[in-house]
């Protein structure tokens, strides 16, 4: 897939609220960054899940 080059404005909700991640403090940005997308594949293998189901 080709890219464009133009900016892309981010939204993520925040209590409630979906707002642009643009507008957010650098503390804020920062825990943006480190988030994780939860894996489906990585739950199941792990042995943190639920036990005796």
């Amino acid at each position: 897939m080709e890219r464009c080059g133009r900016r892309c404005e981010i939204y993520s909700r925040v209590v409630g609220y979906f707002r642009p991640v643009a507008n957010w403090n650098l503390g804020k940005k920062q825990e943006f960054s480190d988030r994780l997308a939860f894996s489906e594949e990585k739950s199941f293998d792990s042995d943190e899940g639920v036990k005796g189901v």
